[in-house]
């Protein structure tokens, strides 16, 4: 989804470079055997001078099949290299949401899954929720 709230004020007001936030989750979940859906959930919210310019929000989602002989190596798998699949994809469509809202293209930079699969283990083993999913 794209919402512009000042509309049309913010297309014909813009004087400042908006400040970008990035907010990234990815989750899956199992299907069948082998069979995972992953979802990689992009928002931004843009904001000058104390007021929202726009906000993006982007639920993309894969069905995979994955197979690892060391059981160990599925997160990877399935938290990391597949949202680094779809990332291209919809990193494309919020630049054209963007565009077509009337701003320039949001070209976000590329993510590091590897981290995120990271940080989130790492908050699990501190006691944080047990769903397989990854936060920016």
């Amino acid at each position: 989804s794209f919402e512009n709230p000042r509309a049309p004020q913010s297309l014909i007001q813009q004087k400042t470079q908006p400040e970008v936030q990035l907010g990234v989750d990815v989750k899956a979940r199992n299907l069948g055997p082998d069979l995972f859906e992953v979802v990689l959930t992009l928002n931004a919210k843009a904001t000058a001078e104390n007021e929202t310019v726009f906000v993006v929000e982007l639920a993309y989602a894969g069905v995979v099949t994955a197979k690892a002989d060391d059981q160990n190596l599925m997160p990877f798998l399935i938290l990391v290299e597949t949202p680094r699949l779809l990332f291209p994809f919809a990193r494309n469509i919020i630049a054209g949401a963007t565009r077509d809202g009337g701003f320039p293209p949001l070209l976000i930079n590329p993510i590091d899954f590897t981290e995120l699969l990271r940080r989130q283990q790492q908050h699990q083993q501190q006691g944080g929720d047990q769903q397989p999913t990854a936060v920016a």
